[in-house]
C-alpha cells in the first residue's frame, strides 16, 4: 500500500535539535502543585458531565499561565522547560475517575442483572450499602483499595521508564522510524517558547486565535450550563450534553439505527488535525451501519431491539446481538493487517541489493547500546531490569489476589479451579514484549498502534478459572507503543531524558493526593452518577454492561452466561473477512492506508455521535482551509488545535471554581 502524503507532512513538521537541556527547575514545581491542587477536580468533574478528558487543556492552561508569568518577570521559559512542565501537569492530572467508577460499579444495575456484583471483590471496593451509603473513601473499609491504587500507579509510573524506553531504542534510534505524530505536541511547546521569549511568531498567533476559539465554545457548551447549574435548580443548556438522541423519531424510517446528535465542536476540530482519509472511512463505515442495521433487523439477526428504547439501549440491544461478535472480527482483522505490515516491513529493510547483488543489512543495531551524546540516556539493562522487576510484581500481586483472597475461585469437579501462574508469566515475558514491539512499529510507521483484541479475555475464559477477581486484578498485559512515542516527543523538544526522571520523583505524591481528595469531594456533593453528572448518567450503565457481558463467562455455573450469546463465531468470521477483504481491495488499488483503519472504525458501532463532526471537520480542513492557507495549513491545524484545547480549559477551569465554591457553602449550610 502506497505511502501517504499526510505522513510526509507530520515529519516534516519538527527535526531533532542539535543541543538537549535540563528542564527541571523550581518553576516546575510549583506549577505540578498548582494542578494538582486546583485543577484535578476539573478533570473528575468534566470526566463526569460532558465524557471530556480535561488533562489536556489543563496542562495548556497550566503553561501558559506560567508563560505570562515569565514574561511580566522579565524572564522566559525554554522549550525543555516547558515540555517538562506539560509532563508533570500531565502526569499530576492522571485522575480517571477509578476511585468513583469503582464505588459504581459495585452498586450497578447492570452487574446485578448479569449476577456479577456478588463476586466483585472487596480488594477492589466495598459493597456492603452501609459502607457505600457514607459516601466516603477514608474510612476503613475502603483502606486496602486505596492501598492497591497507590501500589499499582506507583509500578505505572516507574514502568515509564521500562520497556517504553527499549521500543524506543529500538525503533527510533536503531530503525530510525519515523513517527509521524510525534511532532503534533511539540509544535505546541514551540509555539509557547516563542510567546515566552516574546517572539511574534505564526505559531503563537494560530495558539491564541484558536484559544480564543475555545473560550467562545466553552463558554456556551461548558460554563453557562455549569453556573447556572450551581445558582439554579435546573441548568441552562443552549448546546445539549452531552449529545441529542434522536432515535425515537427516525426508528420508524431506520430500525435499529442509534441517531446521536453531538454539538461538541471539539469533534469538529479533533477532525481537521486527524488524517483526512481514517476520517472518510470513519463516515463510510457509519453510513454502511445505517444501511445495513435495518436489513440486519427485518432479517431477525437484531432480534432484542424494540421500537421507543432510544439511542443507548438501541447501542446496547445491537451489540448483545451481532456487534459484540462482528466487532471483535474486525478488531482481529486489524491486529493481522498490522503484523502483515510489521513484518514485511521490516523484511524489506533488512535486507537490500547493493550495486553488486550482494545482499547487505540496513538497520545499524550497535546503536542499541551507542546513544546519541547529551540526550541524557540511560543504561538500556537498567530499563530492562525495571521491566522484568515490575512485571514481577504485578504477577505477584495478581496471583495473590485473585488465588489466595476473598472472593476465592470456585470448585470444578470438586477441585479450586486456580488461575495459573504460567499464563501471567505468558503476558508479561511472551505476550507483553512481543506485541509492543509490533505497535511500536505500526506508531513508528503509520502513526496507528495495533492491538490483539481478546487475547486477555478469551484466555481468561480457557484457563479454566471460575470466578470473577480476575477481572479486576493488576495482569501483566501492557502495549510500550504510547510510551515510545512520547520518548520520541521528548526528543523532538530537546528535552534531557533524565529531566523526566526528576519529575516523576517530585509530582508522585502529589498525584495520589490530588487524586483521592477530589475524588472524596466530587462524591460528597452528589451520588455519582446522579443527574449533576449527565455523561456517567448516561453512559456508565451501558459501560458496566458491555464489561460485565464478558466477565460472567468465568462465573461459576454460567450455563446461560450472556456472553455465550453474545460470542457468535459465524459473526466474528464475517467481521474478519470484510476486513480484510477491505484491506486486500484498497492495497490493490493503492488507496490511502488510514482508509482502511477509518473504515473498520466506523464499522464497530462504537461512537455514532462523533463520527458525523469528525467527518465535518476533515471536511472543512481539507477543501476550505487548505486552499486558503495553502501548505502551511498541516502546521497551522497542529498548532490551532492545541490553543482551542487551551481555550476551553481556561473557561471551563473560571466555570467550575463559581461550581465548587457554590457546592461547598451548601455543604458548609447543611
Amino acid at each position: 500500500m502506497r505511502e501517504d502524503q499526510e505522513f510526509k507532512e507530520f515529519r516534516d513538521l519538527m527535526t531533532v535539535p542539535d543541543t538537549f537541556e535540563e528542564g527541571v527547575g523550581w518553576r516546575s514545581i510549583i506549577a505540578a502543585l498548582f494542578v494538582g491542587l486546583l485543577m484535578t477536580p476539573a478533570q473528575l468533574y468534566m470526566q463526569l458531565v460532558a465524557g471530556i478528558e480535561m488533562g489536556p487543556a489543563a496542562q495548556w492552561v497550566t503553561v501558559i499561565l506560567y508563560v505570562e508569568v515569565a514574561r511580566r518577570a522579565f524572564t522566559q521559559l525554554k522549550r525543555p522547560e516547558i515540555f517538562v512542565l506539560f509532563y508533570m501537569c500531565g502526569a499530576v492530572i492522571h485522575a480517571d475517575g477509578g476511585l468513583l467508577w469503582r464505588q459504581f460499579l459495585v452498586q450497578s444495575e447492570e452487574m446485578r442483572k448479569l449476577g456479577i456484583a456478588k463476586y466483585i471483590p472487596t480488594w477492589y471496593a466495598p459493597s456492603d450499602p452501609a459502607v457505600l451509603a457514607q459516601r466516603s473513601f477514608l474510612i476503613k473499609e475502603w483502606m486496602v483499595p486505596l492501598l492497591l491504587v497507590i501500589l499499582v500507579r506507583f509500578l505505572s509510573r516507574l514502568d515509564s521508564f521500562g520497556l517504553g524506553y527499549v521500543m524506543f531504542r529500538l525503533t527510533s534510534d536503531v530503525e530510525e522510524l519515523p513517527f509521524p505524530m510525534a511532532p503534533v505536541s511539540g509544535m505546541g511547546m514551540t509555539a509557547l517558547a516563542d510567546a515566552s521569549s516574546s517572539q511574534d511568531t505564526w505559531r503563537w498567533r494560530a495558539f491564541s486565535i484558536g484559544g480564543v476559539a475555545g473560550i467562545a465554545f466553552g463558554l456556551v457548551y461548558l460554563a453557562i450550563p455549569n453556573i447556572t447549574g450551581a445558582i439554579f435548580a435546573e441548568p441552562i443548556q443552549i448546546l445539549p450534553l452531552p449529545f441529542v438522541d434522536l432515535t425515537d423519531f427516525t426508528e420508524g424510517v431506520m430500525p435499529a439505527v442509534p441517531v446521536l446528535v453531538s454539538f461538541d465542536v471539539t469533534f469538529l476540530v479533533t477532525g481537521m488535525v486527524l488524517p483526512f482519509w481514517a476520517m472518510v472511512g470513519s463516515f463510510i463505515g457509519m453510513v454502511v451501519i445505517v444501511i445495513a442495521n435495518p436489513i440486519l433487523y427485518h432479517f431477525g439477526l437484531l432480534p432484542s431491539w424494540q421500537p421507543s428504547i432510544g439511542g443507548i439501549q438501541t447501542i446496547q440491544a445491537n451489540t448483545v446481538d451481532f456487534y459484540f461478535s462482528f466487532g471483535l472480527g474486525l478488531g482481529l482483522a486489524v491486529a493481522a493487517i498490522g503484523l502483515y505490515q510489521v513484518f514485511s516491513g521490516l523484511r524489506k529493510k533488512q535486507k537490500t541489493a547493493d550495486e553488486s547483488g550482494q545482499v547487505r543489512t540496513r538497520v545499524d543495531w550497535s546503536r542499541l547500546f551507542h546513544p546519541p551524546a547529551g540526550r541524557g540516556d540511560f543504561s538500556i539493562f537498567a530499563a530492562i531490569m525495571i521491566y522484568v522487576f515490575n512485571t514481577l510484581a504485578y504477577m505477584t500481586i495478581a496471583y495473590v489476589l485473585i488465588n489466595h483472597v476473598h472472593p476465592l475461585p470456585a470448585e470444578v469437579n470438586g477441585k479450586i479451579a486456580y488461575f495459573p501462574v504460567w499464563l501471567l508469566a505468558f503476558y508479561g515475558f511472551v505476550y507483553t514484549p512481543l506485541m509492543s514491539y509490533v505497535s511500536t512499529r505500526m506508531e513508528g510507521i503509520v502513526g496507528q498502534q495495533v492491538s490483539v483484541p481478546f487475547v486477555r479475555e478469551a484466555s481468561f475464559i480457557l484457563s479454566g478459572y471460575k470466578g470473577a477477581s480476575v477481572w479486576f486484578a493488576p495482569i501483566p498485559l501492557h502495549d510500550y507503543a504510547r510510551q515510545a512515542q512520547f520518548f520520541r516527543t521528548t526528543e523532538l523538544t530537546g528535552t534531557n531524558f533524565r529531566s523526566l526522571i526528576k519529575a516523576e520523583l517530585l509530582i508522585f505524591p502529589i498525584m495520589l493526593i490530588g487524586t483521592v481528595a477530589f475524588s472524596q469531594f466530587i462524591w460528597q456533593i452528589d451520588s455519582v452518577p446522579s443527574q449533576l453528572f449527565p455523561y456517567a448518567n448516561e453512559f456508565w450503565e451501558l459501560r458496566a454492561y458491555r464489561e460485565g457481558l464478558i466477565y460472567s463467562a468465568t462465573l461459576p455455573g454460567e450455563a446461560a452466561s450472556p456472553f455465550k450469546a453474545a460470542f457468535i463465531p459465524g459473526y466474528l468470521a464475517i467481521g474478519f473477512s470484510l476486513a480484510t477483504l477491505l484491506y486486500a481491495v484498497l492495497s490493490r488499488f493503492g488507496l490511502p492506508v488510514f482508509l482502511v483503519y477509518g473504515l473498520i472504525r466506523g464499522l464497530d458501532l462504537s461512537a455514532p455521535h462523533a463520527i458525523v463532526p469528525m467527518f465535518i471537520g476533515a471536511m472543512l480542513g481539507r477543501f476550505v482551509f487548505r486552499k486558503r492557507f495553502g501548505e502551511n495549513w498541516p502546521r497551522y491545524r497542529i498548532v490551532f488545535a492545541a490553543g482551542f484545547t487551551a481555550g476551553i480549559g481556561l473557561i471551563t477551569m473560571l466555570s467550575l471554581g463559581i461550581v465548587f465554591m457554590s457546592k461547598s457553602a451548601i455543604k458548609l449550610n447543611v
